[in-house]
């Protein structure tokens, strides 16, 4: 039904690549994030299951066919607004991006409706106990998510060198991440005490060491 998607498949374009290698490829070219290439390549083959194309002639009409689409994710899977609206990126990116097919009439798929969600917030003594039980490079990682607010993917990347050891005022030092979109860009970070981070770690290739200056002045 969908064998044009398949690696298997017998349908190929004209440069003999699948669709979802087509995207893959220019998202690659275009140095797009892995997370973002999965993310749209998903929402692809959802749309391309929802319709039951089986060729790109199928691919036709696409603000009609986004538009149903949209309208069911949010009818009938009773989605989130920002999911709705990542679907809706990704499919335009499809078309504009990829088959070179400009949407030119408007998409009036119906929109979801927005979720008030309550956020469940630990206290701190259960946050203390959680990393009680945690020991080694993953207690690091989580002292360091509660305490400097980063996010996961920027704790696991970060490297020593991505830390400027300057202190800025008492409890405060600066971080520098260099692989995220923030680039180069300078942010600061509150350092937890001087308790809650260890001087070195083990981190399977080598330690991991916090210089003693670091925590000068630091209570």
């Amino acid at each position: 039904m969908i064998s044009f998607l398949a690696k298997e498949a017998t349908y190929v374009t004209s440069k003999d690549k699948h669709l979802l290698e087509e995207v893959r490829d220019y998202m690659r070219l275009k140095h797009y994030f892995i997370h973002t290439e999965r993310t749209y390549c998903n929402w692809i083959k959802r749309f391309v299951h929802f319709h039951q194309m089986s060729s790109r002639d199928d691919l036709k009409n696409g603000e009609q066919k986004i538009e149903a689409f949209l309208t069911h994710l949010a009818v009938k899977k009773n989605v989130a607004p920002a999911t709705q609206n990542q679907a809706m990126n990704a499919l335009v990116f499809l078309y504009k991006r990829v088959l070179k097919t400009p949407l030119k009439e408007e998409i009036n798929a119906v929109r979801a409706g927005k979720k008030t969600n309550i956020p469940i917030v630990m206290t701190r003594d259960e946050v203390r106990a959680v990393m009680n039980v945690m020991e080694g490079v993953p207690q690091l990682i989580v002292k360091l998510l509660y305490g400097c607010g980063l996010r996961i993917m920027e704790t696991v990347r970060l490297r020593v060198q991505d830390i400027d050891y300057k202190i800025i005022w008492p409890k405060f030092i600066s971080f520098i991440i260099r692989i995220f979109p923030r680039g180069s860009e300078r942010f600061i970070c509150p350092m937890p005490s001087k308790e809650s981070i260890p001087m070195q770690t083990k981190n399977g290739i080598g330690n991991t060491c916090f210089p003693p200056k670091i925590f000068q002045g630091i209570q």
